[in-house]
């Protein structure tokens, strides 16, 4: 299944090449809100609370009033997460705080899967050069994803994998690395990173992997076929 994915900041939509370079800025949210009516989720990503300079929070809540999100971004607190939830997110994507001193933070990942529910807490595994990556990307811990996926798969309903290195290039995603995840966890396993074409979102789904996709869908690239098509 193809999730199209909705990155705020600065109260605008943007795509970011490698998480750094803006590529695309757009201030008609409601534009691309239509545009992805027919798809029955979307991940929706504040990259402004993610790196500490402020949030999309009524942005959040707006676009979460009208489809059902799962929502990242900055969410380091059990309050915070109660926060995004209470804005209507269906699920909370949490990715850097998971981690500490280089090792998976467990005693988070039990107080927020407490908290929250386990249903409700997706993981965010993120990985550059093959290890796993926090703090906007800007970081590696000595962890691989299939390491991080073991460790935290008690505390999530789902993992999210990124793979930073094709992220924003639009030259195709890691096939292996991915279907290394889906191997190591019996969790649902969302990819996200390079994915460019159709072809790779039905590779995808015959391993039972869904696909987040945004600068090949905002670019034009790529025109999504079948029953969810936009």
């Amino acid at each position: 299944m193809l999730i199209p994915s909705i990155d705020l900041r600065n109260g605008k939509v943007v795509q970011l090449v490698q998480g750094e370079r803006l590529a695309l800025e757009d201030a008609d949210l409601d534009a691309w809100i239509r545009r992805f009516a027919a798809f029955p989720r979307l991940q929706l990503i504040d990259l402004d609370a993610a790196i500490g300079t402020g949030n999309n929070d009524a942005l959040v809540q707006y676009v979460c009033g009208q489809r059902v999100c799962r929502v990242g971004g900055g969410i380091r607190s059990i309050q915070r997460a109660r926060d995004v939830l209470a804005q209507g997110a269906t699920h909370v994507i949490v990715g850097s705080s998971l981690f500490k001193d280089g090792r998976p933070a467990l005693d988070f990942a039990a107080e927020l899967a407490e908290a929250v529910g386990t249903d409700r807490v997706i993981a965010a595994v993120d990985t550059k050069g093959g290890r796993v990556a926090v703090k906007g990307w800007r970081e590696t811990v000595p962890l691989t994803a299939v390491e991080a996926v073991r460790a935290l798969e008690p505390y999530c309903s789902e993992f999210l994998y990124t793979h930073v290195d094709k992220e924003g290039l639009m030259q195709g995603t890691d096939m292996a690395a991915i279907r290394a995840v889906r191997d190591a966890t019996i969790r649902r396993v969302v990819a996200a990173g390079g994915i460019t074409t159709q072809e790779e979102i039905d590779q995808l789904d015959a391993l039972g992997v869904d696909a987040v996709v945004g600068m090949a869908i905002y670019t034009g690239r790529l025109i999504p076929r079948g029953p969810a098509a936009p």
